[in-house]
């Protein structure tokens, strides 16, 4: 077993798709041309791969979890604790973390979740909030702003349980939410305390918010304030082994998006923010995979995502995702030139599928393909969902990869004798 081999996980974020009427019956990978990519694949193994099972759409949390070997099965209990770990919270075993949304109310009904995707002051507004309400029946209250509306709210205190209701109505034009355990919640006590402490907090933002500076300012630029504060995905945070104890090798994550930057936290990971990586169409790809570059001189691992062919498929537009898919393609071209003589594995993937028809996660599997140090090529000439199929490595589940990957790398361990 060697211990001088490197590995990259290169993730186009919902970058999978199904064929399309507009696109002659292409996928949006498929119709745009991808140069570095089909050499991964020309080069490499290539497979499907089902991000948590056969038919189950995953979220990128999961998603990611899986792909590094964490089960989500076992260990994931809802995406705020990452949220709230990539905006820089202290997150410790048993909190009760929230990913939440500064938005626009008149009186209950939400006329914004977004408050204009307000881009300054959520700051003041949540050294506000932290400020006057520090907690609530004995539960402390940590709350920190992210990026423009977005923001996390972490409970810590004795027998609180996450499964409980948004306050987030998830649509504009209905009434905010009072939060509830869910039916069936495993802990119903600790539910019901964790929902009253919601509440609670929803309650007394609203003041501090309602004639904050900020906000005074707003209205007064004809701007829509950012009046509320709507938790949602709660999770309790879970203790997970670190990267670098579990595998051997000291890992770095290169992402756009709190959410996975704060599984990369989780697991101790080195996680590298990137002047210019937006997680938007705007993105500066090559950024990124110098980053990456860099990154490998000092680690053994590095897992990066581009974010925006997530965001197309969202939102239904093919041509723009393929033009996220091209940002995907240029940085892993770049990657390719001019990776170091170090033996070095790559593996191209995404971490779930966003179909433009679906404009939302699918169960489909995704597309990989496997090249550099340790891989036996097939004869796959392209990357996309119909030529990967064909190729050596099979059908395969996130939880497979790291396996795949440490084999490939001469850094797996025998089972047995």
């Amino acid at each position: 077993m060697r211990n001088d081999t490197k590995g990259i996980i290169f993730v186009g974020d919902g970058m999978g798709g199904r064929p399309m009427p507009q696109l002659d019956g292409m996928t949006t990978v498929e119709a745009q041309e991808t140069p570095a990519l089909d050499r991964v694949a020309r080069e490499g193994a290539c497979g499907l791969m089902d991000p948590i099972a056969r038919g189950m759409g995953a979220g990128s949390d999961t998603a990611h979890m899986a792909i590094l070997g964490y089960d989500p099965w076992e260990h994931y209990k809802g995406r705020g604790p990452f949220e709230a770990k990539g905006v820089g919270l202290d997150v410790r075993v048993g909190d009760v973390a929230f990913r939440c949304n500064f938005a626009t109310v008149d009186g209950r009904r939400v006329v914004d979740r977004r408050a204009d995707r307000i881009k300054h002051g959520t700051d003041a507004l949540a050294e506000a909030i932290s400020e006057q309400i520090e907690e609530i029946e004995g539960v402390q209250i940590v709350f920190a702003a992210s990026v423009e509306h977005r923001a996390a709210l972490v409970l810590r205190g004795e027998g609180l349980w996450h499964e409980i209701t948004d306050v987030d109505p998830h649509d504009e034009g209905k009434d905010y939410l009072d939060s509830h355990p869910e039916e069936g919640a495993q802990d119903l006590e600790g539910a019901e305390k964790a929902a009253g402490i919601v509440n609670e907090f929803v309650r007394q933002v609203r003041p501090i918010l309602e004639d904050h500076e900020v906000n005074v300012e707003r209205r007064r630029e004809g701007k829509k304030p950012a009046n509320i504060v709507l938790p949602r995905g709660a999770g309790t945070a879970v203790d997970l082994t670190p990267f670098e104890q579990r595998y051997g090798m000291r890992g770095a994550m290169i992402v756009e998006v709190d959410l996975v930057r704060g599984l990369g936290d989780y697991l101790d990971m080195d996680v590298i923010r990137v002047e210019g990586a937006t997680g938007g169409h705007d993105t500066d790809e090559m950024a990124i995979a110098e980053a990456v570059l860099d990154a490998l001189d000092e680690h053994d691992f590095v897992l990066a995502n581009i974010k925006c062919p997530d965001l197309s498929g969202h939102d239904g537009l093919a041509r723009e995702k393929m033009a996220a898919i091209a940002k995907v393609d240029r940085a892993v071209g770049h990657i390719m030139d001019h990776i170091a003589c170090t033996p070095t594995t790559l593996m191209l993937t995404a971490d779930h599928c966003t179909p433009c028809s679906v404009r939302n996660h699918s169960g489909d599997a995704v597309p990989v393909a496997f090249c550099g140090f340790g891989v036996r090529p097939d004869d796959v000439e392209s990357y996309g969902e119909r030529s990967c199929a064909k190729g050596i490595m099979g059908r395969m589940v996130g939880m497979e990869v790291m396996d795949i990957m440490r084999n490939m790398m001469d850094r797996g361990e025998k089972f047995g004798a």
